[in-house]
Parts: C-alpha cells; sequence; structure tokens
C-alpha cells in the first residue's frame, strides 16, 4: 500500500492530522497537473498554478465526509475540483462587472491564429456536460485524461477497464467534443 493511499485511509476514518500529512506527498504531481491545466486556458489568465492547487485542495479536504478509495481516485477527485474552479473562474470573468465578453489584446504582439486555438473552456465544459449525460465513461475518461492528466493505462485503471478500451473511448470521445463544441459555435 501506498503512502498515499495509507493516509487517504486514515483521513477516511476520521484521523484529522492525516490532511496534514497528505498535501506535502501529493503537492508536487498537484502542481505539475495545474500547471498542465493552465496552459490549456487562454491568454491573460491570473490564476497561477498554486492558487488553483490551494483552492482545489481546500475544496477536496474542506468536504464533510471526504473519501478516497485510492490514490488515483483521490487525483481523479483533485482534477474535477480543478476543472470546476477553472469554470468557475471562466463564467466569472463573463460577467458584465469583470468586462464581459471584452478581451484584453497587446498591442505589442497580435497573433489571430494562436488566439483561435485557444481552448473554450466553458464550451468544454457544457460538451463534456451532454457527453457525460450520453456517455458517463468516456466522460469520466475525458475528465481523468484532460483534467487530471492521466495517460491512458493510468485513466483504464483508475476508472476499471481495459487500456483497450480506454484509447477506443478517447479516440471517440474527443472527436465527439469536437464536434459538440464546433456545433454550438
Amino acid at each position: 500500500m501506498s503512502e498515499v493511499t495509507r493516509i487517504l485511509q486514515a483521513i477516511d476514518e476520521g484521523d484529522p492530522h492525516a490532511t496534514e500529512e497528505l498535501l506535502p506527498l501529493v503537492y508536487n504531481e498537484l502542481r505539475r497537473l495545474a500547471a498542465q491545466k493552465l496552459s490549456h486556458e487562454k491568454p491573460g489568465q491570473t490564476l497561477q498554478a498554486t492558487a488553483l492547487v490551494h483552492e482545489a485542495y481546500l475544496r477536496l479536504v474542506g468536504k464533510k465526509d471526504p473519501h478516497w478509495n485510492s490514490r488515483g481516485h483521490f487525483f481523479a477527485a483533485a482534477a474535477e475540483a480543478m476543472r470546476r474552479i477553472l469554470i468557475d473562474q471562466a463564467r466569472k470573468k463573463r460577467t458584465i462587472k469583470a468586462g464581459g465578453e471584452l478581451r484584453r489584446i497587446g498591442l505589442s504582439r497580435l497573433d489571430p491564429e494562436t488566439e483561435a486555438q485557444d481552448l473554450d473552456v466553458l464550451a468544454l465544459n457544457e460538451a463534456l456536460e451532454k457527453l457525460e449525460a450520453e456517455m458517463p465513461r468516456k466522460a469520466a475518461l475525458v475528465k481523468l485524461r484532460f483534467f487530471a492528466g492521466l495517460t491512458v493505462q493510468q485513466a483504464a485503471m483508475a476508472i476499471g477497464i481495459s487500456a483497450t478500451t480506454a484509447d477506443a473511448d478517447w479516440t471517440y470521445a474527443k472527436c465527439w467534443l469536437r464536434v459538440a463544441m464546433t456545433a454550438s459555435d
């Protein structure tokens, strides 16, 4: 049993000191995942990887009766927390108070091609919610791959499916989401 799994079990059993032991063990990996997620965000993102990790961690351990049955389950929950934080931030930025649909454009460098390639997190979330309603396993795989940064094999283990099935699901889900996101434009 890994040290992380042991601590997760202690948290599940109500050990108040276990949450203090968990962060140092998972911090670097969570920080790497957060940095990876933020690299997919549009330019001008004000949220830093460290802040994203801290916010996600607080949401995870601040829950009443947190329950994670494995390291993979914990990181899946962390990925979901990060996804929700990014969605909340994107929604907040679209409010009138935050500037609505206005975009900051640096005068020193304007590259329309790069802007077109930027991922719209809200559009992805909307498409992912539709995918989850129709095909929950494929949506879970996308969340683990995209938001947790897991490989196909790691995500397959976390979901409990074969790597071959996960690979096929991943290919299908990417195409499905691309079509869904294009249709919503």
